[in-house]
């Protein structure tokens, strides 16, 4: 959700800088479902997902309640999805096109690291939910040991999961990755400090190496066993924070 860059190398820093959404629904995106479902009541409720890509999270959780919407700044997407899915709308999370207090859940899968405004996202989001509402993020772990959106070499982009690079002092990182956060567990906080909200859970999140597992089978479900690492202290290795807030009153 980064402002449009003109010309050749802009057009590729602005496709870049908007990320990868979901296309299809994976077995990693179904468990991330299931650990919100562990502390929100998803049924019934209003939910919206900002940064929707071409609506995968949408068309899933119309299966629990059929009153979401989905909003992205990339309007080639939002196209491409609203030929499958209705109810999605081109938008900046900065500047939400809806009322105070409306939604019981709004859900910022792997969003955060992308728009302009950080903070101004995440006050819109607080602004838009109910009090009693939920927030969902998930955003990249800086502690994470690879950097998954890829490096600039000046202006060569160099695609993959690139080692280390989330290690390197902030200036340095933020000229290899100019496209992208990664958060460590103080800069998250730092973005909700001043917003009336209880913190319901914290931690971090293994990948779903659901491609791996495509491309390698029996040594990708190797990989898949680093999950349980989630339930010890080198969970702070993970891929992305997870953090559900709570508005309070």
């Amino acid at each position: 959700m980064k402002a449009r860059a003109r010309g050749a190398w802009g057009q590729e820093m602005w496709c870049t800088s908007l990320g990868h959404p979901s296309y299809i629904w994976t077995a990693g995106l179904e468990r991330r479902l299931r650990m919100v479902l562990r502390y929100v009541p998803l049924a019934g409720r209003r939910i919206l997902d900002v940064g929707c890509g071409i609506g995968a999270f949408v068309r899933r959780l119309r299966l629990l309640s059929p009153y979401v919407w989905g909003v992205d700044v990339d309007a080639q997407r939002v196209r491409a999805g609203a030929k499958k899915v209705d109810g999605l709308a081109l938008a900046v999370g900065e500047h939400l096109p809806f009322k105070d207090e409306v939604f019981h859940v709004v859900l910022l899968h792997e969003v955060l690291e992308h728009v302009q405004d950080d903070a101004a996202t995440l006050r819109e989001c607080w602004r838009v939910v109910v009090p009693g509402g939920h927030i969902v993020i998930f955003t990249p772990n800086r502690l994470y040991p690879f950097e998954t959106h890829g490096v600039y070499l000046g202006r060569r982009y160099i695609f993959g999961n690139i080692p280390l690079v989330n290690y390197l002092p902030d200036g340095l990182r933020r000229h290899l990755v100019p496209h992208a956060r990664a958060y460590t567990t103080s800069s998250l906080r730092r973005l909700w400090r001043d917003l009336n909200v209880q913190v319901v859970v914290h931690t971090q999140v293994f990948p779903g190496f659901d491609h791996a597992i495509a491309r390698w089978g029996v040594v990708g479900r190797a990989l898949r066993r680093l999950q349980a690492l989630e339930a010890t202290p080198l969970r702070i290795l993970g891929l992305s924070h997870f953090v559900i807030l709570k508005r309070t009153a």
